[in-house]
Formats: C-alpha cells, structure tokens, sequence
C-alpha cells in the first residue's frame, strides 16, 4: 500500500454520519405515526398538541428520511464511479436481492390478512368475527370498486412500463443512450400516471379507512404498494437525470439495474392485488357508482 493504491477489489467505505442519522429518521417517523394513531399515548397535555397539529406530527419524521436518503445516495453515486468494481457490484446484487425478499415477506403479512379475514369470515368458532362482518365477505353494506375500471386501466400502466423500462435496461446495455433515456422518462411519465389514478380512486372511494376489516386491509394493501410506486418512480426518475448525463455504461450501471428490479417487483405485487382484492376480493358485493 505504499503507493496509495488499494491492493483488493473492495470498497471498505469511509465512516458517514448517515445510517446513524437513518436510524433516528426512523425512529422519529415511527414515533410521530404511532402519535398519530394514537394521541392519548403520553397523556393529556401531549394530546390536545398532537391533535391540534393532526398529521402533520409525522412531517419531521418524513423530511429527516428524505434528507438521509438524498444525501446518503448522493455520497453512495459519487462512490460508484471509482469504487464500485465487479466484486462490489455483485455484493451490491446480493443486498438488493435480499431486501427486496424483505419487502415480499413485508407484503405477505397484508394479503395474509386479507385472506384470512376473506375466507375465514363466517368460522363458527369465531363468533366475534361473524358479528364484525355479519357472515359474508366482504362485510354487509360495503360497495366496491368494480375491478375492470379504473384498476384495470392501472395494471395496463404497470404492464406497459416494465416494458418501457426493460427497453430502456437493453439500451444501456447496447450503449445506446438515447433510447435509454427515451424509456425511462415514458416509465417515469407511466408510473406518475399510476399514482394520479389511484389518488383519484381513493378520493371516490365509497367506503372508508376504518369502517371495518375489508375497507383496512384494502387500503393498507394498495397503500402500501402504491408508496412503493411513488418510490420506484422517484428511483427511476433518479436514474433518468444519470442516464442524461452519462454516467451509466454497458458494464457499470447497477443503480439503473435495482431500481428496474424493484420496478418489477411493484408490477408483480400490483398483478397479485388486482387480481386478489380488487377482482376475487370483491364476491358478490355491488358495486359503486361514481
């Protein structure tokens, strides 16, 4: 090492304030939603404060998230142009792997949900459950969004932009900088109109949050995934402003590689709620009219 040079193909990273400011983001965000919910928690004097300000008690939270993630990736692209070699890029695969696992599992617990509130709905030896739902699924009274409307329209979006994206993918791998810069803004552009749509589903939804278990498992589902969307696209929007400015090559361009995998994670994940909650999901429920 005495030339300065690094003997190995590693990147042994420099100490960084970030994942330790990461972690109290979290945790701020965590406690400002737990607040939220549940105003009453640190007593009287604290409640009539949280429920003046409402939810914007989780702004802080949010705001130190963000700053961690632009600031913390802006350090991780810098890093990339010098010390991201073949090794380090596989380990980099590895971890994306891993976490998007993570985020499968984290969706399991939702469909888990509803499913066992779905087809368990009229157990005998769950009374309370039967008078919760009145015995048939989705509970009485509730109205649905009719699947081949406005949801349809959205899985046709998603489809088409994974194949924008993948069009984009075999560009940067031929070279071809343009046509990767042409795909990934149509999938940028695709991906904001697939939120636009479901935030005006949610605005004439017929039914509410927290009018019983179909309405919460429905919205935690898709709410969830559609911040996953709202994530991807920024992801991608990331990688199109790289993609302009040339910094993707056909060996070395692992940020546009996790962010088209977490794409297609979404697209998947969307294909399973539209078919599960917003077609099976629905029985023979009627559905609502705008």
């Amino acid at each position: 090492m005495s030339d300065g040079a690094p003997k190995h193909p590693y990147h042994l990273v420099d100490p960084s304030p970030w994942p330790a400011f990461g972690a109290l983001a979290a945790f701020v965000l965590a406690f400002g939603t737990a607040l939220g919910l549940h105003p009453d928690m640190l007593g009287t004097g604290v409640e009539s404060v949280v429920k003046a300000v409402n939810w914007w008690i989780v702004v802080p939270g949010f705001l130190m998230v963000f700053a961690t993630m632009y600031w913390w990736w802006s350090d991780v692209i810098v890093e990339s142009r010098t010390y991201h070699t073949a090794v380090v890029q596989i380990g980099l695969r590895y971890g994306m792997i891993l976490f998007i696992a993570s985020e499968v599992l984290f969706f399991v617990a939702f469909f888990w949900a509803f499913f066992d509130s779905a087809i368990y709905h009229s157990s005998p030896e769950m009374p309370g459950r039967m008078a919760a739902d009145g015995g048939m699924w989705p509970p009485k009274g509730v109205h649905v969004i009719a699947a081949f409307d406005l949801p349809f329209m959205n899985t046709l979006i998603l489809l088409l932009s994974g194949t924008t994206v993948t069009w984009a993918h075999h560009a940067i791998l031929e070279g071809n900088k343009r046509d990767a810069v042409r795909g990934l803004l149509l999938t940028v552009i695709l991906g904001a109109c697939f939120t636009c749509i479901q935030l005006f589903e949610y605005a004439h939804a017929p039914f509410g949050f927290s009018d019983n278990i179909y309405t919460s498992t429905f919205f935690m589902a898709t709410g969830f995934h559609g911040f996953h969307v709202f994530v991807g696209t920024t992801f991608l929007l990331v990688c199109l402003f790289r993609a302009s400015a040339g910094q993707f090559t056909p060996k070395h361009h692992f940020g546009f590689e996790a962010a088209a995998w977490y794409w297609h994670f979404v697209d998947v994940v969307w294909l399973f709620l539209f078919i599960c909650v917003y077609w099976w999901g629905a029985g023979n429920a009627p559905i609502a009219h705008h």
